[in-house]
């Protein structure tokens, strides 16, 4: 069977080898168990699913929860040869019935449906008309309360473990917490699941923080050099995408907005011309997410400060979904955080608002910490990075200065002992900056903070120093925000450790914003003939129109920058090349090696290592 599942990869998909994790759950699947799969955005889930349909005798179902990823995966499995259709409240009352005579005909191998239109009153009779051999289940985290995404019409899918008790159920996700995972299990009715969780390492994205000064400005550099690639910048409002859509769009760049208070056939229409390439750049909120499956973005940028880490890294992961290198870039600014916090405290259940101070504690140090941001990430995850040192992220190739911290943390831990020890309550860190910068306000003299011994002892720093002095003391745990209806400063045992046996400590210096920042690695970049690429850009972009379809659906970017390094002038020559089926090899194949060899004719082979 894995010679079989081997041929099929190549010959219908183009690729030559599994990622990891894939052939084990095909395997497991065709089995005939059930699977629970954990794969991180860009890890091919989907591969898991429609290759195994290839090797079954039945119908497989997909629920998918977005129309537009439903589209997106058939129009690619029908480009690869797949018989394969959708369902969804898009279709014409004519277009549903055709599509439904098919199924009864066993025309299909994979049918995508939403979980409401699959739930129908009818459907049963129909479900058991139509040989179903396998049902997957993506996006699986909406069924759980406690994922970032829930939608109540996917606890309707515990229907199905009733209706087909022997047809093996899959659930796939590309983030779940341990209790979102058991959720999924639980509702789904999973009996005894293989369990597959991948590692959550993007070794081909590279992640930069930079302090936010000025960000358009900064946007606009991190721009240079980027014209022609695709990217999208998450903003925290609706009005801020609209408002840096128009400035990017009146200084040349095909930009556009989305957000949800956009009409519906506007959003729709900006994320078709994302995806077709017509524009390259989407200001969105965090409503573009999910569906979102174009592989070429080669950049994020996160233009204000994510909510937490769980969304950070759902974002960034939309960039090289392709395997090749893409950036992503987060502004940074302490005002954001306290934009932030302003909400978290409005939070009336005390068990959310903590919950979101965490998260918006664990988000902040990410930013402004020192250590390599993928270690960072991983982490927390609860997955151990094995190097000391990614290669791809600011903090690994320019690491910041560090300085003797010992005397600012001495004076800045001992002013939060003397606070609380004068006032039998705690503070926060903007209270506890103002005593020592020696501050006249109401509120110091009020609880007679100007009489402590701290009072005006930090007076050669400025506050924002004092602060990203605090904050890294946070960090480092001599230093935590306590639960409660306040984020006071307490002093944890560490700290008091710290201040009794005066040892040395070395902290960090801030985050500058940069004038120059030389480009971070790009790992796994094909190298390529950069003005041949151009032109079968151009031709993959007219076969795609022409089609109706995304250029991705005609190839991917690694396709192109193969076939622009290895030349081949026919198709027979293009054996071995990177996601070329041999449905694609013999519709597209004639046109792409023809463009080759007319290049040849006036312009050399350039030499690759």
């Amino acid at each position: 069977m894995s010679d079989e599942l081997l041929i099929t990869l190549k010959t219908v998909f183009g690729y030559g080898s599994f990622r990891p994790l894939q052939r084990e759950i095909i395997e497991a699947s065709l089995a005939g168990r059930d699977v629970f799969a954990l794969l991180p955005t860009g890890g091919g889930k989907s591969l898991c699913f429609q290759l195994p349909a290839l090797h079954r005798t039945g119908l497989t179902i997909v629920v998918s929860p977005l129309i537009a990823l439903m589209k997106d995966q058939v129009d690619q499995l029908q480009a690869a040869g797949v018989a394969a259709t959708f369902l969804n409240s898009s279709l014409s009352a004519p277009e549903a019935r055709s599509r439904l005579s098919g199924l009864h005909r066993n025309e299909w191998r994979l049918l995508y449906v939403s979980p409401e239109r699959l739930l129908l009153d009818d459907w049963q009779e129909n479900l058991r008309a139509w040989n179903v051999a396998a049902i997957a289940i993506d996006e699986a985290h909406c069924i759980s309360e406690w994922g970032h995404d829930f939608r109540p019409e996917y606890r309707q899918l515990a229907k199905l473990r009733d209706l087909m008790p022997d047809v093996p159920l899959s659930a796939f996700t590309a983030t779940a917490t341990e209790r979102v995972r058991q959720d999924i299990s639980t509702h789904l009715k999973l009996r005894q699941p293989a369990v597959f969780v991948a590692s959550f390492n993007r070794p081909n994205l590279s992640y930069r923080v930079q302090p936010k000064n000025d960000p358009l400005k900064q946007l606009l550099a991190f721009l240079k050099n980027r014209e022609d690639e695709s990217g999208i910048v998450y903003c925290t409002t609706r009005a801020a995408t609209e408002r840096l859509a128009e400035a990017l769009s009146g200084r040349g760049y095909s930009a556009r907005a989305y957000h949800a208070g956009l009409e519906s056939d506007e959003r729709a229409r900006n994320q078709d011309l994302f995806l077709r390439d017509e524009v390259h750049i989407i200001c969105a909120t965090i409503a573009f997410g999910m569906g979102i499956n174009k592989p070429n973005v080669r950049w994020v940028v996160h233009y204000d400060l994510p909510k937490n880490l769980a969304g950070y890294y759902q974002e960034t992961g939309r960039a090289g979904r392709d395997g090749l290198p893409a950036d992503c870039l987060l502004l940074f600014s302490g005002g954001d955080i306290a934009k932030h916090a302003h909400f978290v405290d409005q939070i009336t259940d005390d068990r959310e608002r903590q919950i979101a101070r965490t998260q918006l504690s664990e988000m902040s140090h990410y930013a402004e910490g020192s250590t390599c941001r993928r270690s960072e990430l991983l982490r927390y995850f609860n997955e151990v990075f094995p190097v000391d040192n990614c290669g791809a992220c600011d903090n690994c190739t320019e690491p910041r200065e560090t300085y003797d911290g010992t005397l600012p943390a001495q004076k800045f831990l001992s002013c939060v002992y003397r606070v609380r020890q004068a006032s039998r309550f705690g503070t926060g860190m903007l209270h506890i900056v103002e005593v020592l910068t020696g501050a006249e306000t109401e509120r110091i003299q009020r609880f007679g903070h100007d009489k402590l011994s701290t009072y005006g002892i930090g007076r050669d720093m400025s506050r924002p120093q004092w602060i990203a002095v605090g904050r890294e003391l946070m960090r480092l745990g001599f230093v935590a925000q306590a639960e409660g209806e306040f984020p006071v400063l307490e002093l944890t045992a560490e700290g008091m450790e710290f201040l009794k046996h005066r040892r040395k400590l070395r902290l960090t210096k801030p985050m500058e914003t940069p004038r120059a920042k030389k480009a971070l690695p790009r790992a796994g970049a094909i190298e390529c003939d950069e003005i041949l690429l151009a032109r079968l850009k151009s031709l993959r972009k007219r076969l795609a129109d022409q089609r109706g379809v995304p250029a991705y659906v005609v190839f991917g970017d690694a396709t192109l920058r193969q076939l622009a390094r290895q030349y081949p002038e026919s198709v027979d020559q293009m054996d071995g090349i990177f996601g070329m089926g041999e449905k694609k090899k013999a519709e597209f194949g004639p046109a792409f090696a023809e463009a080759i060899a007319e290049y040849l004719q006036s312009n050399g082979r350039l030499a690759f290592d």
